[in-house]
């Protein structure tokens, strides 16, 4: 607790201090643009990875970074999460980014290690249709060497999942919303991005090439219709 309390200090004394009028607007509410869905995994800052600062990430976090496919017979705190963000909010993008050495993911692949761990079980039946696709892909076989490829399928399962809520369907269908499926390479700090018109994920530099052009041109940026291009 230590490093909490010193970090609070330090976050009243410098930061709070630096940034005094962007706190005072954001006491007034907030609109962010980007809902980010991603691993509850202490490793991974959503507002580190993308530089960005409080008030523009609506984030949502879970361990495997699982969007549960809507079901009208009960709601979860991620059906709540995602028509506040997409009807209140009105957010016009969601990034579902998972990661690499997800333990999710491995224990997705190893149901006996969490068989012990009632909650964490049934939670991981949310990677199910993503474990089904890589199996049969690779004839059966699930293990080390599939760890990768069932995060990136996770993430690419989990963007279909978001497309059966009704207030993500309805936004999408307007064009209003857009998707997209990141892993973030901890040990690299790389980004990958899913291109579902080739079925593979590549570097961000690649996906968003042309925004990055763009920023390399006008440093100060680029609004959201550019980014939504690259979706």
């Amino acid at each position: 607790m230590e490093k909490l309390i010193s970090g609070i200090l330090k976050f009243k004394q410098e930061n709070f201090n630096k940034d005094k009028e962007l706190f005072r607007s954001l006491a007034k509410g907030q609109s962010p643009e980007v809902l980010f869905i991603t691993c509850s995994d202490s490793r991974i800052d959503p507002n580190l990875i993308t530089q960005t600062k409080p008030g523009e990430l609506f984030i949502a976090r879970n361990a495997g970074n699982f969007v549960p496919a809507h079901f009208t017979q009960s709601t979860s705190d991620m059906d709540a999460t995602l028509e506040f963000a997409v009807s209140v909010l009105n957010v016009r993008h969601i990034v579902v980014c998972g990661h690499t050495d997800c333990g999710a993911i491995k224990g997705a692949i190893h149901p006996e290690s969490v068989k012990h761990l009632h909650h964490v079980s049934n939670w991981l039946s949310n990677a199910a249709a993503a474990v089904a696709r890589v199996k049969a892909r690779n004839n059966g076989e699930l293990g080390e060497a599939q760890v990768l490829e069932l995060i990136e399928e996770n993430v690419v399962q989990q963007l279909k999942h978001l497309e059966t809520h009704p207030s993500v369907s309805a936004k999408l269908a307007t064009c209003s919303l857009y998707l997209h499926g990141w892993v973030y390479d901890i040990g690299e700090g790389q980004i990958y991005c899913y291109e579902a018109n080739q079925g593979r994920f590549v570097k961000v530099e690649q996906h968003y090439a042309h925004i990055i052009a763009k920023l390399n041109t006008h440093p100060c940026g680029c609004d959201s219709d550019d980014v939504a291009i690259a979706s």
